[in-house]
């Protein structure tokens, strides 16, 4: 995978966490306005829903925040080539196989789980990408039982 094709994933990933940021941005207004429209005012004491709801606008907006971050983080990336037989580390994309199957991993710094044009991101902190660090083209690695072949490093 060339450079420039590392660039494109980085990019198609954060416009995923674009459109997930476009849709929180919805809700945290949602809980906005239910936190402070009329009928949610408590009816007595013991009534929470206003309270509730600016609970969970915070909580989300806390969260829009993270999304943010982490999509800076994503695009100020230093992003690298591998040469053929160079280790696994940080901003490398893999190609795993493993009974028969292909699956493709960026190597990150944040971001797990996030996905955009069949790549996951996995963090140093993922049991599989502890297993992958310093291994190169050609090794295997076993998680749970599973055996994972190395079949490119980009």
């Amino acid at each position: 995978m060339e450079l420039q094709h590392k660039q494109a994933l980085v990019k198609a990933l954060c416009a995923e966490l674009d459109t997930q940021r476009e849709v929180l941005a919805k809700s945290v207004a949602a809980a906005k306005e239910a936190a402070t429209h009329e009928e949610s005012k408590p009816e007595n004491d013991k009534d929470t829903r206003a309270l509730e709801a600016s609970y969970l606008a915070g909580a989300q907006a806390a969260r829009l925040n993270e999304l943010k971050a982490l999509q800076n983080t994503l695009a100020f990336m230093p992003l690298r080539s591998f040469a053929r037989g160079e280790a696994i580390a940080q901003s490398a994309v893999i190609e795993l196989e493993s009974a028969g199957k292909c699956t493709t991993y960026l190597l990150g710094s944040h971001g797990g789980g996030l996905r955009a044009n069949n790549v996951a991101v996995i963090t140093a902190q993922a049991p599989l990408a502890q297993l992958l660090l310093g291994k190169c083209v050609g090794d295997e690695v076993e998680l749970t039982g599973r055996v994972y072949k190395i079949r490119n490093v980009w």
